[in-house]
């Protein structure tokens, strides 16, 4: 496929836009919103997880908190560092004394441009209840890393969805290191 054949736009929504370029279809999130992506592991080593309803997956799902940056109305240039922020108190109720870029990741590059940005949060302390904002059911876990794979496994055995980011914390005990 060469890069010059066009690309056309199938549906536009709020937030996602379906396109098509040659044979490829594909989506793209709308308006250049971004997601960005916590990695929060407190003192002590345990992780701060989330679960919630995915509609497309219709089930809950176990995951890192995550947020959309520049979604809301007038705030299209978010910095990504201070959404990543916001969604960490919002979804969990933790504050972060300072968090760092890790990266920019693709999560499905067959099937969506959408990329995340990938952030550490140092320094936690819970200040709120989390759970989201109205609507989202957020349930926090704070778990030990220690822990982490038998934890995935019995989110698993109660039917949630495993978000493919979770391999990061898994992939030692997966390759058989420690």
């Amino acid at each position: 496929m060469s890069d010059n054949e066009p690309e056309e736009i199938r549906w536009a929504g709020k937030f996602i836009t379906a396109r098509t370029r040659g044979k490829w279809e594909y989506v793209t999130r709308a308006r250049g919103i971004r997601a960005a992506v916590i990695l929060a592991v407190d003192e002590e080593d345990h992780v701060i997880l989330v679960e919630q309803f995915r509609v497309p997956l219709q089930k809950r799902c176990l995951e890192l908190p995550a947020g959309l940056i520049g979604d809301d109305e007038g705030a299209e240039g978010e910095d990504a560092l201070m959404a990543a922020a916001r969604e960490l108190e919002e979804e969990t109720g933790y504050a972060a004394q300072r968090i760092e870029h890790l990266g920019e990741f693709y999560s499905s590059p067959g099937m969506v441009s959408e990329s995340f940005t990938l952030v550490r949060a140092h320094g936690l302390s819970k200040v709120g209840p989390g759970g989201g904002i109205a609507g989202e059911d957020i349930v926090v876990h704070r778990v030990a890393r220690s822990h982490l794979p038998q934890f995935v496994e019995m989110a698993r055995s109660r039917g949630l969805g495993i978000d493919v980011r979770l391999l990061m914390l898994l992939a030692p005990g997966l390759l058989g290191g420690q």
